[in-house]
């Protein structure tokens, strides 16, 4: 019965891509659904999105081990989101791009973008990777599959529903995985876990100190969560695509704010279960196995059913959505400003040239302008050194005629690489580590940068790029890849590299920094 249930639940998924289908009619739809979502969608898609298998199977396995204290990683999670919406999220949402990099480019200038959107891509790929790891593992616990066969199925299905329509299909489906997170964890596993324990004040006074403290892990391991994950959250691609799809600032704030809270929330359920499962199934040496043992232990088939399908709901919504990230910026970052080079035109003072053909090139029935996002606007008053202006046409957005069609070419690739790393990665847990590290020692200076320091420059987001990912790197093979140094050197190094480089150089030229003021303030 739990496997039917499931089952029902995967059929679902791929109406819901589909039904996204007719709904995607251009590359800003497939990409940030039009850019129209309203608060109750963004706040389910956000929350979704943010809370996949690390913070459900993790979060429930870290309050077995740790106790209250467990909810640090989901916690830390949480609070990002809400640093994220109610500080900067109201200012990316007018940017109107679809990357981080893309940012990047807008605030400092050419020669950032193909490093930072290197990295982007790792990081989104290696999000995906291990979600697809961990419902492959319920995949194979409910139908007996081995794991070429988990990954497979599981995977092909986030595959298909996610390239059919893009973000739309994403947005509907991870609210309905919103929907069913929300019964599963809050409404049928806590109270019954917690009925089996005795209930809550007998769960407390029975549990030593440290599991009944919110700090028993100790500060130093709270502070490496907020700083892989808080700072993660602030700038990572896959959490920067849905703010772009919120249709106005106030949406990006609030709505965003809503599933921070949410978060904060599910990030102390987590922790509860898992310490009501040390009372209903004792013994468990490997924390990530506690999730299911005590579903199976303490509810129906229906129930467990259930509750298994909002576990996958929280795994899929971040695979799919960390795939479209992926996929996102090794297409506009990577790949088509190398094929788009060739697009040089020199822009006359007549208005013909780079703008007209620019305008040209918006064959999807949308404005060029609003196409491509903008970044023309910033480049065209660039002088050459004859004096002439020029402009790259589609330089963050390059048209083929058949945008819907590309994106879905990378998400499909991207998708399958995604499935060959779950299934030959020994393990996934370091490859994450290694992720969010370099991401956040790489690109959390500049970009935060960007946001708030006026003289940052582009040779300052280069030098704290590179020193900020290689101190990391250098430090992860002395010390180990867990080890906390690698990201507080990291930091440093990057925040030293960012200062040096953008003093020591000149700042970011008037024409560049007029455009991006008049694109954060409208």
């Amino acid at each position: 019965m739990d496997s039917l249930v499931v089952i029902i639940y995967l059929a679902a998924m791929v109406g819901f891509g589909v039904w996204g289908r007719f709904k995607a009619h251009n590359q800003e739809d497939f990409l940030v659904a039009g850019r129209r979502l309203g608060g109750l969608l963004y706040t389910g898609t956000m929350s979704a999105v943010v809370l996949g298998g690390a913070s459900t199977i993790g979060g429930v396995g870290l309050g077995y081990t740790a106790g209250l204290s467990g909810m640090w990683l989901v916690f830390a999670i949480g609070l990002g989101i809400i640093a994220l919406s109610l500080f900067f999220a109201p200012k990316i949402q007018k940017l109107e791009i679809y990357t981080v990099s893309q940012m990047l480019e807008l605030r400092y200038g050419k020669g950032s973008r193909f490093v930072s959107g290197a990295i982007m891509t790792a990081y989104g790929l290696m999000i995906s990777t291990t979600s697809t790891v961990a419902y492959a593992t319920v995949f194979h616990a409910l139908f007996d599959l081995n794991k070429v066969w988990s990954v497979l199925i599981g995977g092909g299905i986030v595959i298909l529903y996610s390239m059919l329509g893009g973000m739309w299909s994403i947005t509907l489906t991870d609210f309905v995985q919103f929907f069913i997170q929300t019964i599963g964890i809050f409404l049928i596993m806590l109270p019954i876990v917690l009925s089996k324990s005795g209930g809550i004040s007998e769960l407390f006074s029975s549990l030593p100190e440290s599991h009944t403290s919110p700090v028993g892990i100790g500060w130093e391991a709270i502070l490496g969560y907020i700083l892989i994950y808080t700072l993660g959250l602030l700038i990572g691609q896959d959490i920067w695509q849905r703010v772009f799809t919120a249709r106005s600032p106030g949406v990006a704030r609030w709505g965003g704010f809503s599933a921070g809270v949410y978060c904060l929330l599910y990030a102390v359920a987590g922790a509860l279960i898992g310490m009501a499962a040390t009372k209903i199934v004792p013994g468990i040496e490997v924390q990530d196995d506690v999730f299911v043992a005590v579903v199976d232990a303490s509810m129906s088939p229906v129930l467990a059913g259930f509750v298994l399908a909002a576990a996958l709901a929280a795994m899929m919504s971040t695979a799919s959505g960390s795939l479209m990230a992926a996929s996102t910026v090794c297409r506009q970052d990577i790949v088509e400003p190398i094929l788009a080079r060739k697009d040089i035109v020199p822009e006359r003072g007549d208005g013909v040239g780079a703008g007209a053909g620019a305008k040209d090139t918006a064959t999807d029935g949308s404005d060029a302008s609003a196409s491509a996002s903008g970044i023309s606007g910033s480049e065209s008053g660039l002088e050459s050194g004859s004096g002439a202006k020029s402009t790259l046409v589609r330089s963050l957005v390059r048209e083929t005629g058949d945008e819907i069609r590309d994106s879905r070419i990378y998400l499909i690739v991207l998708g399958v690489v995604t499935l060959v790393l779950a299934m030959i990665m020994p393990s996934v847990v370091e490859a994450l580590t290694v992720a969010y590290n370099l991401l956040v020692a790489g690109l959390f200076i500049p970009i935060l940068g960007g946001l708030v320091f006026k003289r940052g420059t582009i040779v300052g987001v280069m030098a704290g790029m590179i020193l900020g990912a290689a101190t990391t790197i250098v430090v992860m093979i002395v010390a180990g890849i867990y080890a906390n140094e690698a990201i507080y050197l990291g930091l440093i190094a990057s925040l030293v590299g960012y200062l040096v480089g953008s003093f020591a150089s000149k700042p970011t030229s008037p024409e560049v920094m007029a455009a991006w003021k008049e694109r954060i303030t409208r």
